[in-house]
């Protein structure tokens, strides 16, 4: 019967717990006999648990000697463990079964009869579910304890075989997973007792621990083989970094050994064509290896290596001979294998080949296996990929080696292009394994031999004999040319229409190839290179070959471009100095010429040259280089005719350039001096042209009868148009400084008009206020004077009327007294209020504002009636006045615009103030030989007059010089000046006139005012 293993224990543990309590308990007081007895009972109970905890632990401690003695091996822990676990439980045998798949194995047997033994050897296998024990331990994962296994199943191979009756079974668990079974039999009904099921439960927790040890270990063994592996392949791919084929030996080797397989083998394409050859193996036979090499391989199903080309991806074939697609008997003969596994070898989703391992019996590889060939296989990918990039490196570093070399050929030949092919020729030949090199150039519709590199003297000659060839020629460079793409020919002497084959014997090449040299859609020349041996040359070769002609098409173009460029420096360092000289002589139209002409004739390769230009209503030619003494004086005195006799002449008629090749071939051509006294032959002459309208020409001369080209022409065009530009600088300079003098002069009279408009608004307002002032004030001024000289009258009268008046002596005197003070007071008054009559007369003088129109008036004639009415008004005005006057008037004086009353002001003011100064000199002197003199003089200055007033009078200080035409500054005692009359004249002169006042004065010696008037005056608005 079954037993449950749970109650099982429980009741051990508890009979246990409760021999301890006794054990340990105390002791009583009282003794009783009986308990001699149990106490004698629990010791012989204690020694005999003591001898099973040591026997259990002898066996544990020899189950660990045993698991550390062979780590990795598991056979010998599983018989110790049996051998221990049956001894100890007091059973017949024991068995061990590990889980493999749904089935168990009998991984060890201890003990078991010699008919149960031989029945394991036939069926290591045994399926639980035709075993009840073992169907019930999948199901429950829990210990089966079964007492007598004949009531259960009697046809139990157990039973049957090995005569067991009581059966334990105790699961292995590793993380709650079944993973095999610990199982001791009896052959008696007895069942195991609790302590002995723990005891089997231990062992089975020891196996486990052994099975996961022994596991992780040859894991870790083989983690290190592999690891091992990997660095010996890797050291062979960094010690053969340019050898292949040494590192794809030492990784079949490595794989068939740690995959456990027989053979291996590495398939890859080779380079002309799509089939797949193995090119490294292990294991194989020579006859296998001979066959594969001439039976290539191609993606298809009915071949391992094909199928893995197919899909892409790993295939595992377990038995070829079993594989319904497989049909490579013949190989499979020869090789003598079974299972067999294709890796591919992948880049970026590219197949590069397939990575092979077999085994001579039909034994599946594990998914470890599968995966460590999966790593074999990308290091090969990895040493192919670098032996991929190195060779191409290798081969970039040659190619860059090469392409430095050219440029710096190139940079170190700049206007020589042969070195340049020289090198170009050299270098293609060793980069593209050739031994022959041409290169050729298109002239026109010729091609011609430029650089040959690589054959002999006789083959050389043999080359050159094809040289200039034509473009409709049958040879691989003309067919290059004339197609502008690569021309590839694997066998010259098999063309059949092939014309230089004569020229290929002797030079000894067979496989050629030519690439175009083609610059901006146009074939200017081609590179040919050729072998000895017949056959393509790979496409690396031929993009090397158009990288050379592309080296090439840079140094044409540089040469082509540093002559232009040279040619152009020096066309810019001519017209930069032609520049220069306009420049710096923007008026000097000659020196401008004669620079551009003698440039334009060095520029252009010419020998003499000429600039015709426009003078007045003709044609002259203005400068000239080259030509003779004779011809220069001829041509700069003779105009150029209007005609097509010469070459200005024609450039002038025709407003279109003039090429003459030979003026003695020219029919048109008459003009004779050219002819005997120019001594030339080439003539050019382009018009130099403003708006369409020629102003003069540029023309050019050769001795020699050679025409300009076109560049020349282009240049000769640029000079004229320089000399146009420099023609018309001039012209345009000199209209625009005329038009600046009449723009600055009008500017000027601007200025003057709008000073004197508003002047004369000034001095209408001014007036008007100074009038409106002075009339307010001459009222009072008039009353005070009447009731002063009134006032004078009547003290005269007191003075009669006192007379015969009674008065004492003493009151009498004092009456006269008040009288004669009184009379001195009104004296005062009436003196200053004749001077404040006088300064308001003179306000209103200023403020009049004459006849408010200007005429024009004889100078003369003014300063002769202001001479005469000043000095009579003095003698009028002052008895005994006697002064010299001087006249010195210019008779060309002329007429000025003027407002006449207003200029006589002024004159009479001036000289009343020369008469003033004399005067005032005489009185200071006392007689003496001093003479008073006044001298009025007058001058044309054209388009102005100038008049002088010059006395010999007392001068004026410099501190009075700068204030004499401050209003109301005078020197003059009181009451005998304003200090209007020279501020009034300057206002006149030269806020009304546009004019201008000077004085020139030296104290005690002279005073001059000079006054210089327009004649022509601005009309300005009448004043109100």
């Amino acid at each position: 019967m079954r037993r449950p293993d749970k109650a099982g224990g429980k009741a051990a543990k508890t009979q246990r717990r409760k021999t301890l309590k006794r054990r340990n308990a105390p002791k009583t007081v009282r003794r009783r006999s009986s308990l001699a007895t149990g106490e004698e009972t629990n010791v012989e109970q204690l020694t005999r648990e003591l001898a099973e905890a040591r026997e259990r632990e002898a066996a544990t401690a020899e189950v660990l000697k045993v698991i550390s003695a062979t780590p990795g091996e598991l056979e010998p822990v599983f018989q110790t463990m049996l051998e221990n676990a049956t001894r100890i439980c007091e059973a017949t045998f024991g068995t061990m079964l590990l889980v493999e798949g749904d089935a168990f194995r009998r991984v060890a047997l201890h003990n078991a009869s010699p008919m149960f033994a031989d029945f394991h050897s036939k069926v290591p296998v045994v399926q639980p579910q035709k075993i009840s024990h073992l169907r019930d331990l999948v199901e429950t994962k829990r210990v089966v304890h079964i007492a007598d296994q004949a009531t259960v199943n009697s046809d139990d191979p157990i039973t049957k075989y090995a005569g067991a009756r009581t059966v334990l079974i105790v699961p292995l668990l590793k993380e709650n997973d079944l993973i095999g079974a610990f199982g001791i039999y009896r052959q008696e009904v007895r069942p195991f007792t609790d302590k002995q099921i723990d005891l089997v439960r231990n062992f089975a927790a020891q196996a486990v621990i052994a099975i996961e040890n022994t596991r992780l270990l040859n894991e870790l063994r083989e983690s290190l083989q592999q690891q091992t592996a990997t660095a010996d392949v890797l050291k062979v791919i960094s010690r053969s970094t340019f050898d292949l084929q040494t590192v794809l030996d030492t990784l079949v080797q490595s794989a068939a050994r740690l995959c456990d397989a027989d053979m291996a083998s590495v398939t890859r394409p080779k380079d002309v064509d799509d089939a797949y050859y193995h090119v490294a193996h292990f294991g194989f036979s020579p006859e296998w290896f001979e066959l594969m090499q001439t039976n290539p391989l191609r993606p298809g199903r009915e071949t391992l290596i094909g199928r893995t080309l197919l899909e892409g991806r790993v295939v595992h074939i377990p038995d070829v001979l079993t594989d319904p697609e497989y049909n490579a008997h013949k190989a499979q003969q020869l090789g003598e294998f079974r299972a067999a596994l294709g890796v591919p070898l992948l880049r970026e989703g590219t197949t590069l080949g397939v990575f092979m391992i077999a085994r001579r019996t039909p034994r599946p590889f594990t998914d470890k296996q599968i995966e460590l060939a999966t790593t074999f296989a990308d290091q090969a990918v990895i040493a192919i990929e670098n032996t991929r990039l190195l060779n191409e490196l290798r081969e970039s570093l040659q190619q860059q080696t090469a392409t430095s070399d050219v440029l710096k050929v190139i940079s170190s030949s700049l206007n020589d292009l042969r070195p340049v092919f020289e090198t170009i020729g050299q270098r293609a030949e060793k980069l593209c394994d050739a031994e022959i090199s041409v290169i050729s150039m298109v002239d026109g519709d010729q091609i011609r031999l430029v650089s040959v590199n690589g054959v002999t003297e006789e083959g050389v000659d043999a080359v050159r004999r094809v040289y200039p060839m034509r473009r409709d020629d049958e040879t691989v460079t003309a067919r290059t040319i004339r197609s502008a793409a690569i021309c590839h020919v694997p066998d010259v002497l098999a063309d059949a229409l092939y014309q230089t084959k004569d020229a290929a014997r002797v030079s000894g090449f067979r496989g050629c190839l030519g690439v175009p040299m083609i610059r901006d859609g146009q074939v200017i020349g081609a590179i040919f290179v050729a072998r000895r041996q017949p056959g393509f040359f790979v496409d690396g070769q031929v993009q090397l070959l158009r990288t050379f002609a592309d080296q090439a098409i840079v140094a044409i173009e540089n040469v082509r471009l540093f002559n232009e460029t040279k040619e152009a420096l020096a066309q810019q360092t001519a017209t930069a100095d032609v520049l220069k000289v306009i420049s710096r002589s923007t008026f000097d139209l000659q020196t401008v010429l004669n620079a551009l002409i003698e440039s334009a004739t060095r520029q252009c390769n010419a020998d003499q040259g000429t600039i015709t230009r426009k003078v007045g209503e003709a044609f002259f030619r203005s400068a000239a280089y080259g030509y003779s003494s004779e011809y220069t004086d001829y041509m700069r005195e003779t105009p150029v005719q209007m005609d097509r006799g010469s070459v200005a002449g024609r450039a002038l008629v025709d407003g279109r350039i003039v090429h003459i090749a030979d003026i003695k071939a020219d029919s048109e051509y008459t003009f004779s001096p050219g002819l005997h006294l120019g001594n030339f032959r080439t003539a050019i002459g382009v018009p130099m042209l403003r708006e369409g309208v020629p102003i003069g020409v540029l023309a050019l001369t050769r001795k020699e009868v050679l025409p300009f080209t076109d560049k020349q022409i282009e240049l000769v065009s640029t000079f004229a148009d320089q000399a146009a530009i420099a023609i018309e600088n001039v012209r345009l300079f000199e209209s625009v400084e005329a038009r600046t003098r009449e723009l600055a002069k009008s500017l000027e009279d601007l200025h003057t008009t709008q000073d004197r408009l508003v002047q004369t608004q000034k001095l209408a307002s001014l007036g008007q206020l100074t009038a409106g002032i002075a009339h307010e004030i001459k009222n009072p001024l008039n009353f005070v004077n009447n009731f002063s000289g009134v006032s004078v009258e009547l003290i005269d009268e007191l003075r009669q009327a006192l007379t015969g008046a009674h008065l004492d002596n003493k009151l009498r005197a004092e009456i006269s007294e008040i009288a004669d003070t009184l009379q001195g007071n009104l004296d005062k008054v009436v003196q200053h209020g004749k001077r404040a009559d006088a300064i308001v007369k003179n306000m209103l003088l200023h403020s009049r504002e004459g006849s408010g129109e200007h005429r024009p008036v004889d100078i003369n004639a003014l300063v002769e009636e202001s001479l005469n009415l000043a000095y009579h008004g003095a003698r009028a005005e002052k008895q005994g006045f006697n002064i010299t006057l001087e006249r010195s008037l210019d008779p060309h004086a002329g007429e000025a615009d003027v407002f006449p009353q207003d200029i006589t002001r002024v004159l009479l003011n001036l000289i009343s103030n020369g008469f003033y100064a004399a005067t005032r000199r005489t009185a200071e002197g006392n007689g003496g030989n001093y003479e008073p003199t006044l001298a009025a003089m007058t001058k044309s200055l054209g388009d102005r007059v100038e008049i002088r007033i010059r006395d010999n009078g007392t001068g004026i200080p410099p501190e009075v010089k700068e204030k004499i035409f401050n209003p109301f500054f005078t020197t003059k005692p009181a009451g005998e000046g304003t200090g209007l009359g020279l501020s009034i004249s300057h206002d006149i002169i030269v806020k009304q006139h546009g004019g201008s006042i000077e004085v020139d004065t030296q104290p005690g010696e002279f005073t001059e005012i000079r006054v210089i008037l327009p004649r022509a005056a601005v009309p300005l608005p009448a004043r109100s």
